[in-house]
């Protein structure tokens, strides 16, 4: 008997990969720098945003794109609290954004005259990680409440990120969370990911991450 095995996982991500390249050549010749930020749900994405959005808005345009499962909760949140241009993308049950669906909702949201482009991805450490969505720089976030051993757990995620930021540093005293343990966790699978820790709600940490984050966009 016959048989032939199809590997449709590979398939996928070569032609998700193709398209990423796509919407990544689209956005240079805009002169749009692309972040993506990814985190577990809870983790303070959009409140994490929220303070590096109104700390830059002045000094670039920006625009938001929101990716949920279903509502429209982060988009009124952002647009209200900063005044940037948001927009809701709803991924219809899907734990992940392809580049296809990247490229569509740029499409919709008409980038023309941003400088910087955010798309603030699904709530999760697995599937976001592993779709390529055309972006200059991936940014992920880990709370503490999550705990110090998730590099471990979920190696894509940190070896695909630039960027680190450890989330919710206020809530230290409360919780058994190692930042020297993390931070050599994060380092083992990316040695070049750049490692933050803030708070957002005590605004501490915050001024250097925009300011790292400003060094990137001005050479956009």
């Amino acid at each position: 008997m016959e048989y032939q095995v199809v590997k449709v996982k590979e398939d996928i991500l070569v032609e998700n990969n193709e398209k990423a390249k796509e919407v990544r050549k689209m956005l240079k010749e805009k002169g749009i720098f692309f972040l993506n930020v990814m985190a577990s749900p809870g983790s303070g994405k959009t409140t994490l945003l929220t303070n590096i959005i109104n700390k830059l808005k002045k000094k670039y345009k920006i625009g938001v794109m929101e990716a949920d499962i279903d509502g429209e909760v982060d988009a009124e949140r952002i647009s209200s609290a900063t005044g940037v241009k948001s927009i809701q993308i709803h991924t219809s049950g899907a734990c992940h954004l392809t580049a296809q669906m990247v490229n569509d909702a740029i499409n919709e949201f008409n980038v023309e005259g941003l400088d910087i482009l955010i798309l603030e991805n699904i709530g999760n450490l697995v599937c976001p990680a592993e779709f390529d969505t055309g972006s200059n720089i991936n940014m992920m976030l880990l709370s503490v409440p999550e705990g110090d051993d998730k590099p471990l757990k979920y190696p894509l995620m940190f070896q695909v990120s630039d960027i680190a930021v450890i989330t919710k540093i206020d809530t230290l005293p409360v919780f058994n969370f190692d930042f020297k343990k993390c931070e050599a966790n994060i380092h083992k699978r990316n040695p070049n990911a750049k490692v933050f820790k803030v708070s957002s709600i005590k605004d501490e940490g915050t001024d250097e991450l925009a300011d790292y984050l400003d060094s990137l966009f001005s050479y956009r």
